[in-house]
């Protein structure tokens, strides 16, 4: 496969994780850090460095739009819920910095 077919297909790869995030709603951010290590915040902070190794300048706000698909504290609004106490205790434990 040459580099630009690679290329391709991860950036096609990343906009399906995207768009089925934007699909699944009902799937917090906490719940996903609980499980498996990662969150669309973190998703977005990958996403904003990758633009800055490239020489892009790009804020949070924008990395995080382009990964939520509105801006953040509208998402936030619409569709975060209280993280639960058992939640956040497997939240505590899962983190391999405590």
């Amino acid at each position: 496969m040459d580099d630009q077919t690679r290329l391709e297909l991860e950036a096609a790869a990343f906009r399906r994780l995207r768009d089925h995030l934007a699909s699944r709603t009902d799937v917090q951010n906490i719940d996903m850090m609980n499980l498996a290590g990662f969150c669309r915040n973190c998703l977005s902070n990958w996403y904003q460095e990758a633009a800055e190794d490239r020489g892009l300048a790009m804020d949070k706000a924008t990395a995080r739009e382009t990964v939520y698909g509105m801006p953040y504290d509208e998402w936030k609004a619409q569709h975060q819920t209280e993280a639960s106490d058992a939640q956040k205790a497997a939240f505590e434990r899962s983190r391999p910095d405590h």
